[in-house]
């Protein structure tokens, strides 16, 4: 009963549904690592290709500026090669900033992601440290019961305890129920007024039983008997 009740909570409906939507964020997160590692290998890759083409520039450039290619068609050749690779640089420099956009983007996700888990994370923890709470309510609350249960079934014949404790573990702990206002309170059937006439007419302490959830009927001054 108490275990029901402790997980029917407000807090613990909401800290599983929490845990399952965490679930996805995390998996969500994930994947941004793994993509912003990616695009972070291929950024490395990048500026690499760029800064050798460059360096190969840098290289040729100083060759045609000190004047030590004395051939008119080979310094020809090297004046192309140097537009060639200035196009070449171009290029790459494309991809460079096509991958640090990505990136950006991919980081940006991951930010966004991991933000998401740090709130998901405190609201969790906000609502355990209220269940927790209510739990320990609850639990005092049973012990109470528990103790006041005791005490009444003290000086009860043993056969009706044995007949309670058997519809109480049958009935998901009640075992037996208030009549009130005509009206069974295990299951909330109201009784006609033939079944409330046999039931008046029984001694007061005699045991009697609804007809439709079969629990022990406590007669009380508000029962309409």
């Amino acid at each position: 009963m108490l275990r029901h009740q402790l997980a029917t909570l407000p807090e613990a409906i909401a800290l599983a549904e929490l845990t399952r939507g965490r679930s996805d964020v995390d998996d969500a997160a994930r994947d941004a690592r793994i993509e912003v590692a990616d695009l972070t290998d291929e950024q490395k890759r990048a500026d690499a290709d760029v800064e050798q083409v460059k360096a190969r520039r840098v290289r040729d450039q100083s060759m045609i500026d000190s004047g030590s290619i004395g051939d008119p068609k080979a310094l020809q050749r090297m004046l192309g090669e140097l537009e060639s690779l200035q196009r070449r640089i171009s290029d790459l420099e494309d991809v460079e900033l096509d991958v640090m956009e990505r990136l950006e983007a991919a980081q940006n996700e991951l930010d966004s992601r991991i933000a998401a888990l740090a709130k998901i994370d405190s609201e969790a923890a906000a609502l355990e440290a209220a269940r927790a709470e209510k739990s320990a309510e609850l639990a005092a609350k049973v012990e109470d019961v528990t103790a006041e249960r005791i005490a009444a079934a003290v000086g009860m014949p043993e056969d009706l305890m044995a007949l309670y404790e058997k519809l109480r573990v049958a009935k998901g702990g009640v075992g037996a129920a208030a009549l009130r206002r005509k009206e069974c309170e295990g299951c909330r059937i109201s009784i006609n007024a033939s079944d409330l006439a046999v039931i008046a007419a029984k001694p007061v302490d005699e045991v009697v039983r609804c007809e439709e959830c079969d629990r022990i009927l406590v007669r009380t001054n508000e029962s309409g008997i």
